[in-house]
């Protein structure tokens, strides 16, 4: 629930696709989650940590794809016949929703540490499921509310007339959480 590249994904395409391609991006989301949930109690988290190389592809991956999304963002200029940026297509809201997840490993470090407290040697693979998919709808419920909040139809009107201001700004929320991973990936090197 913490505000970062998750949350200004799922704004960003409710803001400019509008409700469906926010609750596209939120379920696409949790699907995310659910996936590296579940990958994560099978023990790819541990040969990700346990590999440095493939942690910092993926951290490099990530960074180098908040900040493609950044760049689009701040770079987003209005059509000429609309005040609005182009509407981004329920394909992109889903691929968007997945990737920022999928290219997150912090993500897999975070359920690594989670899952080690709960899950042993003579879990279930039905237990191992369930665990799984509580993650995924505790965090697609929570992105699906966040859609659903944002565009309520009362002030999704407002919202859109500066929907490029928006665009722009969650274009710079991404470029800084990307340099932030950057200098956090360099720092740790």
């Amino acid at each position: 629930m913490s505000p970062g590249p998750s949350l200004a994904i799922v704004l960003k395409q409710t803001l400019t696709g509008g409700r469906r391609n926010g609750m596209v991006t939120a379920v696409a989301h949790g699907l995310g989650v659910g996936v590296y949930a579940f990958l994560s109690i099978l023990g790819l988290a541990a040969i990700i940590t346990a590999s440095p190389l493939a942690f910092s592809v993926l951290q490099w991956g990530g960074a180098a794809y908040l900040a493609w999304l950044g760049a689009r963002g701040l770079l987003a200029r209005p059509r000429d016949d609309a005040p609005l940026p182009e509407a981004p297509t329920t394909a992109s809201a889903a691929r968007d929703g997945f990737l920022v997840v999928l290219l997150n490993p912090k993500i897999a470090v975070f359920f690594l540490a989670l899952f080690s407290q709960v899950v042993g040697t003579d879990t279930s693979m039905l237990a191992k499921f369930g665990y799984a998919a509580t993650a995924m709808v505790i965090d697609g419920s929570w992105y699906l509310f966040v859609t659903w909040l944002f565009s309520n139809p009362r002030w999704l009107h407002l919202l859109r007339r500066k929907a490029i201001w928006f665009e722009r700004l969650f274009g710079m929320v991404l470029l800084g959480l990307a340099g932030h991973l950057v200098f956090g990936i360099l720092d740790g090197a």
